[in-house]
């Protein structure tokens, strides 16, 4: 009888307390859908995982499938629906158009997003504070105020020049801003669409002569030909200026950027959190808060540009 007691004994307690202390915990799954090669996505990426590793998931125990469409469209909405077909504890995708692409497939498994500038503008989230879905993440967002405050600091700009891809979600919502953000003012904007790397050179030819200063969104194709736009404004002694840090490090004169690295990390934070159990509608979409004034040495000796004291106090990051 004592027996059979201890037994009924240690099966309740077994129960009550779950997994032993120390157990291995089940393993997760989780796939990170990136869209192209671009470092950025990269830094994010680290961002991610350091986090993760940082609380806990990081070990045997978590699973990581790493996708990268590189640019191509087709195959970013087949590694998508593989990734819902797969079960995932969790996915997540980096950048706009892989978030967009990730969204359309997966419905029922958490997706936390990293370096999506306006994810409600994009039709990812229907709110910052409560996405209304399956989502949330940390946005790459910086003020389109501030970048034209630190561009009128520069130099008194007149005439913008806008590169944006027709499609590409993010290059659009940056457009839609920044011409809000000027309307009234006395710096007209003009749209340059660029909808093939092959455009480049003609559309830049005809834009280049007519404006002060070129601002690159989000557009691939613009990040893909970054060497290119910048040669090229800056032998016209035209401003460049964007709100992505890896383009100002790869010579675009001015930059007014979130840290893609520390976005990947806020974006992990949030994942973490799913991972712990609560919903993605619960947690809240965020930005930094906080941004980088970057000036590129480079491009200013190559453009022979003026810059004044007063402006150099406000940069942050000089690259050399």
């Amino acid at each position: 009888m004592k027996r059979i007691l201890m037994i009924f004994f240690l099966i309740v307690l077994v129960s009550t307390i779950g997994t032993p202390a120390g157990a291995a915990r089940p393993e997760k799954k989780i796939g990170v859908l990136m869209w192209s090669e671009e470092v950025e996505y990269y830094e994010v990426s680290k961002g991610v995982m350091d986090q993760l590793k940082k609380e806990g998931f990081g070990g045997p125990e978590v699973k990581f499938t790493v996708e990268n469409a590189r640019g191509g469209k087709s195959k970013l909405a087949e590694m998508a629906r593989r990734f819902a077909a797969a079960k995932m504890d969790m996915i997540v995708s980096i950048g706009t158009t892989a978030t967009l692409a990730a969204a359309r497939e997966i419905k029922d498994a958490p997706l936390v997003f990293a370096y999506v500038y306006d994810p409600v503008e994009s039709g990812i989230a229907r709110k910052w504070g409560n996405s209304g879905n399956n989502t949330t993440g940390a946005s790459s967002r910086v003020s389109l105020s501030k970048l034209v405050n630190c561009l009128q600091e520069f130099a008194p700009v007149t005439r913008l020049a806008v590169l944006y891809t027709p499609g590409e979600k993010n290059s659009e919502a940056l457009l839609k801003e920044l011409q809000n953000v000027l309307a009234g003012s006395r710096i007209k904007v003009f749209p340059v669409i660029l909808s093939g790397e092959e455009e480049v050179v003609q559309s830049l030819s005809v834009i280049v002569p007519t404006v002060d200063a070129i601002y690159l969104s989000g557009s691939s194709i613009v990040g893909n030909k970054v060497a290119t736009i910048v040669d090229m404004a800056t032998k016209a002694n035209v401003i460049t200026i964007t709100h992505r840090a890896e383009l100002a490090k790869q010579g675009v004169l001015l930059g007014v950027a979130a840290d893609p690295y520390l976005v990947g990390r806020l974006a992990g934070a949030k994942a973490v959190k799913v991972l712990k159990g609560a919903k993605p509608s619960s947690i809240p979409i965020e930005s930094l808060g906080r941004h980088d004034v970057m000036l590129n040495m480079k491009t200013v000796k190559a453009g022979r540009f003026q810059v004044s004291p007063s402006f150099m106090k406000s940069v942050t990051k000089v690259i050399e």
